[in-house]
């Protein structure tokens, strides 16, 4: 199979090795890519491929939202240390690529990662050049862009880009007018993670699912049967103000639903304000981080 220059640029962007290291292994394998990228491993030469079976659950969340509030984005990169997402370099990289997602037109990862990022390269080569540099795995994990037409985004980013909210609202008032009572509910969506923003929106799926976990659940207690069906639609009436938005009690007020709050400040500004999204993302949510004593990496690092 002849090599041709994409192969060896392909082979360079997923691996971070030399160009000519990368021509010469896919030479000696007649262009077979998954065997370059082993050989590559084998030789100790692949930099990036390497680091990326390493567990990457450290990061930075970050967002960023268009003057008009009109455009907004939100993106996930992951480490693997807190060191590293606390060093300027690996802030600005992720800076970058969120203002990136505010005009993007993409909506898939690998067509992200294939675009642009400083004239030279793409975000993905760019990616495997900065791991090759860092000397960790880094990975932009997720991303989403929101540019509903008469809606306005508002984003609140907590404890320095550990949690990052986008809240968009159905309205005719301006950015300014809604950022104070957007700020306060994208807040409230960062402490209190509902799942739904009402009743209307939840997934019917989820409400057989609790209503017969809650069933098994009063029988469990030795709860009559024919009391059992009013006493779970009870609960479940419960449980659904703490996972719905509108329906939970305000973290700034607690005399106050989040849905009375947001009248009271629609009321003042004049305009009908209505959450029509939320996306809350926190790093490393879903990751199976690695447990691991300090001093003991310390010590196995001195042996070395």
């Amino acid at each position: 199979m002849a090599v041709t220059a994409e192969l060896v640029k392909e082979l360079r962007a997923r691996t971070g090795a030399g160009m000519l290291d990368c021509k010469n292994v896919l030479v000696e394998v007649d262009g077979d890519m998954d065997k370059a990228i082993d050989t590559l491993r084998e030789k100790g030469l692949a930099k990036a491929a390497k680091k990326a079976g390493r567990i990457a659950a450290e990061g930075l969340v970050r967002i960023k939202i268009a003057p008009d509030g009109r455009k907004a984005g939100i993106i996930e990169v992951n480490s693997e240390t807190d060191f590293v997402a606390k060093n300027q370099d690996f802030i600005d990289f992720v800076d970058t690529l969120s203002c990136m997602t505010v005009d993007t037109a993409v909506s898939n990862l690998d067509d992200f990662l294939a675009k642009p990022y400083d004239g030279q390269r793409t975000v993905r080569e760019k990616l495997t050049d900065f791991i090759a540099t860092i000397g960790e795995n880094i990975n932009v994990r997720r991303f989403e862009h929101f540019n509903k037409p008469g809606t306005v985004y508002v984003g609140y980013l907590h404890g320095a880009g550990k949690i990052g909210v986008v809240v968009g609202l159905e309205t005719e008032a301006s950015a300014e007018e809604v950022t104070p009572v957007g700020k306060d509910i994208a807040m409230q969506i960062a402490s209190m993670n509902p799942l739904f923003i009402d009743e209307s929106g939840v997934d019917p799926q989820y409400i057989e699912n609790e209503k017969e976990i809650l069933v098994r659940q009063a029988l469990n207690e030795g709860k009559p049967a024919e009391i059992v069906e009013k006493m779970v639609m009870g609960r479940l009436k419960k449980e659904l103000k703490e996972t719905c938005l509108l329906e939970q009690k305000f973290v700034k007020n607690g005399d106050l639903s989040v849905a009375q709050h947001l009248n009271d400040c629609a009321k003042a500004i004049g305009k009908r304000v209505r959450v029509v999204g939320m996306t809350r993302y926190e790093v490393g949510e879903g990751i199976e981080k690695r447990e691991e004593n300090f001093a003991e990496e310390v010590a196995k690092q001195m042996g070395s």
